[in-house]
């Protein structure tokens, strides 16, 4: 029968065992809240991984299954961890549920009964006895000396002098003080200090535990130490190999070798071997950032680095840094960043030198696969050189990819596998000097060119998006061409600059995206058939078109080129453009400035005349101009030039309505090129 809460027993909640070597079920008879509430040693080191724990919510307790039974003679203990905190918030003049407040009441008696259990494994006086000091002497004074008690009964520093202990150690040079070689050996600590063989044979997975149980910094000689379980670093703690020849070796791929489930932890200078993912970082009990791996070699493992957002936000897994990493034979992927729950994806990570190199592996994945991560993944030197007839791609980016930046990255496969694969949904990646050596595309981009490239990508070496320059010398342009032949309507986008528009098929219009998503776009229409159907240059909903209107191209190699500012379409130039023309109503003289074509002249009030320029001027050289009068009056408009004889050598006289006259200067005079008298 299910009850509303947990029955709080009056136990202490821990409980050891002793392994035979067979049992792979062990109880624990008392309750926990949820599973991550217990937690499992192996003689005293930390298991975070191999077993299963069932029964959670039980006032019974319940078991924990190993996949394995622990070797024989190996104390297993299993103890109830919470952290001290309140777990349920009661509103003002809210609903006061019972299960709520028995619930928070079993936590609270379960977190008082962990602190007593603490208090039981404490020194402390006895109950008939009044204590004393309870305070340790100065480490300054304690320094190499025995604790002992003076005749209070209370703690003092007691010299070794005269005892039994190994020789003192002095190191050379000046300033150097003496320590005990028991002082001096504590430095730095080695997993064989805890029992381990290294022999490739023993199974050393223990003896690692138990090391980084007790100490924050440990040494990992040369050997091959094999492992049946995860490896776990606590937060600031340093796992050091003595170089390559250092091997922590995965008996089987089906667990992780090491794991960084929380910050600030180095791992450096060793090798691994198989596994299932060699390194995995994630915030699971607190945040993962600012770890370091650097100078290792990774070999055979299904994915050689993961780093995972998991499943808390407020426990990221950012800031991270590596460097002069090997990851060779990667089964899935070399690096992989991904996001497994529902916390924050990878961000603002530093690979430096990371190299995948398939080495004839049937790797499936990629070389690196960015599936989720923002905020300035950085690649610097990166290589990933993968094979050619069973990898996805050598550097992808997936559609949960953000602002992530690949410098000097080299590419190697074959099969046409692609060098850099941008997924649907990836946004503002940054490729600089990619050196892409394998025969599939350099890069291969469904992003819909959510990217910037420099010196990366084939045949065109740069793709920039928006971009500023206030300076520019260009010796050769290229603008990118869409043909479109398709009657109908046809809205284009700014994809491309230049518009052939063939009419054979029917009428088409084309369609200009909004002036105000367009800002400083300019985009060129060219009609090139000879056919009688129109080409309508118009704007998309509820614009007016280019000039406040729709512009219609009839001819053959009609054109127009319009530009945006932000708020509506503008003509910059075409063939089809209105005729330049000025009207004049006035008598007396008229300088002719040939700043327009056409004149449009009155004479009604009186005598005009209107006043060509030198036909040496500069305004005038090879310039055609019309001049035409336009009222019934009997007032002529006479057409002279400054300063010389006027058209033909001649003044000309405009004497009734309509009359007209077209002249052209050579820079020597001007002539008559047409005249309707």
């Amino acid at each position: 029968m299910t009850t509303e809460h947990i029955k709080m027993p009056a136990v202490t909640p821990v409980v050891r065992y002793t392994a035979n070597g067979a049992q792979t079920v062990f109880a624990y008879p008392f309750p926990i809240f949820a599973s991550e509430d217990l937690a499992v040693f192996l003689d005293g080191a930390g298991q975070v991984s191999g077993f299963a724990i069932t029964g959670a919510g039980n006032t019974a307790g319940g078991n924990v299954t190993f996949d394995a039974a622990p070797a024989s003679g190996v104390t297993v203990t299993l103890e109830r961890v919470l952290p001290i905190e309140r777990v349920t918030d009661f509103l003002e003049g809210g609903d006061f549920s019972a299960q709520s407040i028995n619930n928070e009441l079993d936590y609270l008696v379960a977190a008082i009964q962990q602190v007593e259990r603490d208090n039981d494994t404490a020194l402390q006086y006895g109950d008939h006895e009044t204590p004393g000091m309870t305070q340790l002497p100065d480490k300054a004074v304690r320094l190499n000396k025995a604790l002992g008690f003076d005749g209070n009964g209370d703690p003092v520093a007691v010299s070794l002098a005269g005892s039994m202990a190994p020789p003192d150690f002095t190191a050379t040079g000046t300033g150097a003080a003496t320590r005990t070689s028991s002082d001096k050996f504590s430095d730095l600590i080695s997993v064989k200090d805890f029992g381990a063989v290294g022999d490739g044979l023993a199974d050393d997975t223990l003896a690692i535990q138990q090391a980084l149980a007790a100490h924050d910094t440990v040494f990992i000689p040369n050997g091959t130490y094999l492992i049946t379980n995860t490896i776990s670093l606590a937060a600031k703690q340093a796992l050091i190999g003595a170089g390559q020849k250092a091997v922590i070796k995965c008996q089987a791929d089906t667990f992780n070798a090491i794991e960084l489930p929380e910050g600030f932890c180095t791992i450096q200078n060793l090798r691994i071997e198989s596994g299932d993912i060699a390194i995995k970082l994630f915030g699971d009990t607190a945040e993962c950032v600012q770890n370091s791996v650097s100078d290792v070699q990774i070999i055979g493992a299904k994915t050689g680095i993961q780093l995972d957002g998991y499943t808390d936000t407020n426990k990221p897994c950012y800031w991270n840094n590596f460097a002069r990493i090997l990851i060779e034979q990667p089964i899935t992927h070399g690096v992989h960043l991904t996001k497994s729950g529902a916390g924050d994806t990878p961000n603002a990570n530093r690979f430096h030198a990371v190299r995948v190199y398939s080495k004839g592996a049937a790797t499936t994945g990629s070389g690196f696969y960015i599936e989720h991560g923002s905020l300035n993944n950085a690649f610097v030197d990166c290589e990933a050189n993968v094979n050619g007839p069973t990898a996805d791609s050598c550097f992808r980016l997936g559609a949960g990819s953000s602002k992530t930046m690949l410098v000097n990255l080299l590419t190697e496969s074959s099969n046409l596998v692609p060098n850099v694969k941008l997924d649907t949904g990836s946004v503002e990646t940054s490729i600089i000097n990619l050196s892409a050596q394998s025969d599939g595309a350099a890069i291969d981009d469904s992003s819909s060119g959510n990217y910037d490239a420099y010196n990366a990508g084939s045949p065109e070496k740069n793709t920039l998006r928006k971009t500023v320059i206030s300076d520019l010398k260009a010796t050769l342009m290229r603008f990118d061409t869409e043909f479109i032949d398709v009657a109908g309507t046809t809205a284009i986008d700014l994809s491309h600059s230049v518009h052939i528009v063939n009419a054979t098929n029917g009428a088409i219009t084309i369609e200009l995206p909004l002036a105000s998503t367009a800002a400083g776009a300019e985009i060129t229409v060219k009609k090139v058939d000879n056919t009688s159907n129109i080409v309508t240059v118009s704007e998309n909903g509820a614009g007016p078109g280019p000039d406040g209107k729709d512009l219609q191209l009839g001819g053959a190699n009609d054109y127009a080129t319009i530009i945006s500012n932000g708020s509506a379409w503008y003509i910059k130039s075409s063939n089809r453009l209105s005729g330049n023309t000025r009207f004049f109503d006035g008598t007396g003289t008229y300088d002719i400035d040939m700043a327009v074509d056409i004149y449009l002249v009155s004479s009604f009030g009186g005598a005009l005349t209107t006043r060509l320029p030198p036909a040496n001027a500069v305004q005038a050289v090879g310039r055609t101009v019309t001049i035409k009068k336009t009222d019934n009056s009997v007032n002529a408009v006479t057409v002279s030039e400054q300063g010389g004889s006027g058209p033909d050598q001649a003044n000309q006289s405009l004497a009734s309505q309509y009359s007209a006259i077209t002249v052209v200067s050579d820079g020597g005079q001007w002539f008559i090129v047409s005249k309707n008298l």
